[in-house]
């Protein structure tokens, strides 16, 4: 592996460790290893099931911080990739492996960075931290959200925050996340009484009944979005009714639904109309609520101007800012006041089989973090 830079040879020993979430398999171990020679404290917080890193070098503020997950889905069928998913494999300048864009290519980038700042710049006039955690692509009870729970008792406050989210389309840089929409999810139960088809009258059928109420959700307006947010959307992803004979009328449906809203509406609010609809519509039902994220959004400030410099530096264009997509980690690390950020590789991948990278687009992501790192602490 001597002709491979020293970010993709990082990234392989990462994606070796088969770190299926919420295991960690000793990446972190891996990335402590490489922090505490430049002076970075390690800390090991473990919260029931889930290991987290925080690594800082510093005590005081600003404190900017790279953040990111070991934990990677599972591969898969092994038949199907073209190479085993945790044998990381460079093929015609391309690493595959499972987590190769998501994300131990990013958290491989992060640290060569931090090393070359740190090496050239030893006298920072802040300070850097590492928030890494292997309960990203599980359930997200005790990874970033307990930790950042665990610093904000001690006042350890982040200033600027990069999450190493494969953020790219077709050329790394091309997009960086300035933000994400809000999560909500609803579980619906709609209570009707069984009964025989060929007497309804002795019967209460709640699919009858609740499918003007879920027509009236699909069709509502829920607001126009705004110059960084598209409009909030409201998604009916599962619905289930009956025993599976075709002459019994149920006794209940259940309906799972996700609204991803816009900074324009609050949670509390959606849940307000949500139920207004199901109580004009007279129905007897129960429903559930997960929070899944709060949207967030850092739509100026010097995180975001560095981030779009270094692009531009390095890549000779300049990156769009963007909230579409899924929710990551930093709608737990956003709403403690720090400006955060999504900066990673090309996400045509992820998650899928046969995982892969640009050995060269990790390189230049090492660039890119380095001259944010230049920016905002020297």
């Amino acid at each position: 592996m001597s002709e491979l830079s020293p970010v993709v040879k990082l990234a392989m020993e990462l994606i070796e460790r088969p770190s299926i979430t919420p295991e960690d398999a000793g990446c972190q171990q891996l990335m402590a290893e490489r922090l505490a020679p430049y002076g970075f404290t390690i800390e090991s917080m473990f919260f029931e099931d889930t290991l987290n890193l925080w690594a800082r070098k510093g005590s005081g503020r600003p404190l900017f911080c790279f953040a990111g997950h070991t934990d990677v889905v599972p591969p898969g069928p092994e038949s199907q990739w073209h190479t085993p998913p945790f044998t990381p494999t460079v093929l015609d300048g391309t690493l595959f492996g499972r987590g190769a864009a998501d994300m131990k290519g990013s958290l491989a980038a992060m640290i060569v960075a931090t090393e070359r700042f740190l090496s050239r710049k030893p006298q920072l006039t802040g300070d850097i931290a590492f928030l890494i955690t292997s309960d990203e692509e599980g359930p997200f009870i005790n990874g970033t959200k307990r930790v950042i729970e665990t610093l904000e008792a001690r006042d350890e406050k982040i200033r600027w925050c990069i999450v190493g989210e494969p953020s790219s389309t077709k050329q790394v840089g091309d997009v960086i996340k300035n933000g994400r929409r809000g999560s909500l999810s609803g579980s619906l139960t709609v209570k009707g009484v069984q009964g025989h088809v060929a007497y309804p009258h002795l019967a209460d059928n709640p699919v009858h009944k609740a499918a003007a109420a879920l027509t009236e959700l699909a069709a509502q307006h829920w607001d126009n979005g705004n110059a960084f947010f598209p409009a909030t959307s409201f998604q009916i992803s599962n619905l289930h009714a009956g025993t599976g004979a075709t002459n019994v009328i149920p006794g209940e449906m259940t309906v799972a639904f996700n609204f991803r809203f816009s900074t324009e509406v609050t949670a509390d609010a959606l849940k307000q109309r949500v139920y207004a609809i199901l109580d004009k519509h007279a129905l007897n039902y129960q429903l559930d609520w997960i929070l899944n994220g709060e949207p967030f959004l850092t739509a100026e400030g010097t995180l975001v101007q560095s981030a779009v410099n270094a692009v531009q530096q390095v890549q000779g264009f300049a990156p769009r800012l963007e909230t579409t997509g899924g929710t990551s980690d930093g709608r737990f690390i956003a709403p403690t006041g720090a400006q955060v950020i999504e900066l990673g590789p090309c996400n045509a991948t992820i998650h899928k089989v046969n995982e892969c990278v640009s050995v060269a687009d990790l390189d230049l992501l090492a660039l890119m973090y380095e001259s944010i790192l230049e920016q905002t602490l020297t």
